[in-house]
């Protein structure tokens, strides 16, 4: 049984007319005939009772008639409901970002994706770069914006970098700027109370790592914070912290840049590398792409 037997059938059943029901729907009339004989000798029984200018359903086209309209219904629900998806009308896509960049690059990608795309659900996990990695991998992610490389060898992705971003040094407001012609050297930060990050954080390994590269341990004045807990406590004047440029343009704080050549970090949007991501993940990865070129 095919879906265009059913569509020559009912028609019929609507016009009572072999004709004109052909012309409905587009085809030739020895066509339709066709079909629904070829439906006839598929179901064993006659579906019309056939007299010049007079067509009638028999009882068995009477059983079919309303199944029959029940299945090209539920067709057409099915097309439109793919076509919708298709065309970004309707979907869902879920992002996985470390807490620094939902707190500065994610919102407003979110806001011209969702402009865009009214109908799309947004579904964001933040965690750490590690911790998105494996969720990413598990299938709960269509996209995870991690900071590379990473320092575990890491399941297959594919990823594409973003952007290098710079990493500053911010202070409260009442405090004096902690900086210097030339800006501020890694070195400086010696014996200076800071307000670290959690454990796994990836900015808490890039400020210890450089830290320890310049030859000493950070001295914690507050430690274990998640980014708007560690912003709230250097506002407080409980110490400096090491933050993402696009953080602290966003914080009301002082910030001072570090001497060149500076620290930054590297972010990367990946996906698993075995599937390729839903639509509506690569108009986002998309967006993405447009709103970190030039930074």
């Amino acid at each position: 049984m095919q879906l265009n037997q059913l569509q020559y059938f009912a028609a019929v059943a609507d016009l009572r007319h072999f004709t004109r029901a052909a012309e409905s729907v587009h085809v030739a009339q020895p066509s339709l005939s066709q079909q629904i004989r070829a439906l006839e000798r598929e179901l064993g029984a006659e579906l019309f009772h056939r007299a010049r200018g007079h067509i009638t359903l028999t009882d068995a086209g009477e059983a079919l008639l309303p199944l029959a309209r029940r299945i090209l219904a539920d067709t057409e629900t099915a097309r439109r409901e793919v076509q919708e998806v298709a065309q970004l009308r309707r979907g869902r896509v879920r992002l996985g970002a470390p807490p620094s960049l939902c707190a500065s690059l994610v919102p407003d990608v979110l806001k011209d994706f969702h402009r865009r795309y009214p109908g799309v659900e947004l579904v964001v996990h933040e965690d750490g770069s590690q911790d998105l990695v494996r969720v990413l991998a598990a299938g709960e992610l269509d996209l995870a914006l991690i900071i590379t490389p990473l320092p575990v060898q890491a399941p297959a992705l594919a990823t594409e970098e973003l952007l290098r971003e710079e990493l500053v040094v911010v202070s409260a407001p009442s405090e004096p700027a902690p900086v210097r012609r030339g800006g501020l050297r890694i070195e400086e930060l010696r014996g200076r109370p800071m307000v670290m990050f959690r454990r796994g954080y990836d900015l808490r390994e890039h400020t210890l790592a450089a830290c320890r590269a310049a030859g000493f341990e950070p001295s914690f004045s507050v430690e274990g914070g998640e980014m708007d807990a560690v912003l709230g406590f250097v506002r407080a004047g409980l110490g400096v912290a090491v933050v993402p440029s696009m953080v602290a343009e966003r914080s009301g704080l002082r910030i001072a840049a570090f001497a060149a050549p500076g620290l930054h970090r590297t972010i990367s949007v990946a996906h698993r590398g075995d599937v390729s991501p839903p639509r509506a993940a690569r108009e986002l990865r998309r967006i993405l792409l447009e709103a970190t070129r030039g930074r």
